[in-house]
């Protein structure tokens, strides 16, 4: 054999090697299998002492006191409060999202945007390059108009290796002292009251306190892989009272920042344990409920357990049809397990929410699905509050009202072909 038939070949083999990494990486799943209360054999409820510590290590997420949120359900409610904190901004607003797309709302947000930027704030916009349809024109005049505007993992060869994992992370940030977060995106079917066709239902939080100041950070991490800019100073981390928990009141709450990773993610271990401390509720809305093998079993586990678990997700009134089949191929499984399951049938539903036992809830960007467990940058606000936890809980119960609950007998009757559509969809759940 010659040099040139070896160097061949030890291309082919480093090729060959390269693809299957690539293609083990691109299908890959959460570790997590089991939650373990370790000896004793005792997993925290929420209303354990044992419980904030036991999620925050898990999650390296800190839960602060000090704390004031409102919860939204609408775009009604959320955009004009959300465009009245962008107009009075005075110092810096933080922009990073996944779903853009030109329209009237678009449009609205440029005309503050600018206008805020030619006053002297500093506006900082990273969107990801997948979720995002902005036109060229579009972006260019924002930037005429002030506006630091800038691509997150772009598409293109070079970057193929991060082309999987994409930020659906939703922060708004204005002068480090109010946040924004939820699922909530820039684009006219936003707009509305979550109850009619073409208006999504979708959950959003605004906060401040602490937690703010971790929601900043999942931005400036972004703009520091986006930019090579690493962010510090007080114009974007502001040192008062309010920011450090320190005014006696308010809610203990934080922000988790999920992120890719070769094993278990924030996201996972989040969401595996809040699942496993249920005692007596357990209400999870999501609108891509595509939960792997495990999650399934700690789901059904919870239900047979006694808890009241009940799924609020999308009926065929939602955007990614693939999804919605490949969740209903194992409806089955959660039911025979006592789980209640409910989809919404006015409109599409886009909402994020975990509700358990009336203290512990999150609203945010992460999906039941793995590419929101695996792949991708996510943001969660949690709060460990009853009156956020009514609030929350308050709004699925109104969904549920306007939701079909699936029942064991009168699905397992569904035609054949509906079955291969699920199946077929499910067989590539680890990508959707």
């Amino acid at each position: 054999m010659n040099l040139w038939n070896i160097g061949f070949l030890v291309m082919g083999v480093v090729g060959g090697v390269l693809a299957l990494i690539g293609l083990l990486d691109a299908v890959k799943g959460t570790p997590v299998t089991h939650v373990i209360g370790f000896r004793d054999g005792d997993i925290p409820s929420v209303h354990d002492e044992n419980f904030e510590a036991s999620m925050e290590l898990a999650t390296r997420t800190e839960l602060f006191p000090g704390n004031h949120a409102e919860y939204f359900w609408n775009g009604d409610q959320t955009y004009p409060r959300l465009f009245d904190d962008l107009r009075a901004a005075r110092e810096s607003i933080t922009l990073l999202l996944y779903y853009n797309k030109n329209g009237r709302m678009a449009d609205m947000l440029a005309e503050i945007l600018t206008e805020r930027a030619q006053a002297g704030v500093d506006v900082l916009f990273l969107y990801d390059a997948w979720g995002t349809s902005f036109s060229g024109d579009y972006i260019a005049r924002i930037r005429r108009g002030g506006v630091r505007i800038e691509k997150f993992r772009p598409i293109a060869l070079k970057a193929i290796n991060s082309l999987n994992h994409r930020s659906h992370i939703r922060v708004i940030c204005v002068d480090g002292r109010i946040g924004w977060t939820g699922g909530f995106g820039i684009d006219d079917k936003w707009f509305g009251g979550g109850r009619a066709h073409g208006e999504w239902r979708d959950s959003s939080v605004r906060f401040t306190g602490p937690a703010v100041s971790q929601l900043q950070s999942a931005f400036t991490s972004c703009w520091a892989e986006a930019t090579g800019e690493l962010l510090v100073g007080k114009r974007l981390y502001p040192v008062n009272d309010e920011n450090t928990g320190n005014d006696g009141e308010g809610m203990v709450a934080g922000v988790l920042h999920g992120s890719p990773s070769v094993g278990s993610t924030e996201a996972e271990r989040f969401f595996a344990l809040s699942i496993a401390a249920a005692r007596d509720k357990l209400y999870i809305t999501n609108s891509y409920f595509v939960p792997d093998r495990d999650f399934r079993r700690l789901i059904g586990d919870s239900a047979r357990r006694g808890v009241d678990v009940r799924i609020l997700t999308v009926s065929d009134k939602g955007d990614v049809k693939s999804t919605w089949y490949a969740g209903r191929a194992r409806y089955e499984e959660l039911l025979r397990a006592g789980v209640r399951i409910f989809e919404y049938q006015p409109t599409m539903m886009h909402a994020k929410t975990i509700v358990v036992d009336g203290l512990w809830c999150a609203v945010g960007s992460m999906n039941a699905d793995n590419r929101s467990l695996s792949f991708n940058e996510e943001t969660v606000f949690l709060t460990l509050n009853a009156r956020a936890a009514a609030v929350v809980e308050g709004h699925f119960m109104e969904d549920q009202k306007h939701s079909k609950e699936i029942h064991l007998a009168e699905f397992s009757q569904r035609g054949n072909w509906e079955k291969v559509k699920e199946n077929v969809c499910y067989a590539f759940w680890r990508v959707l």
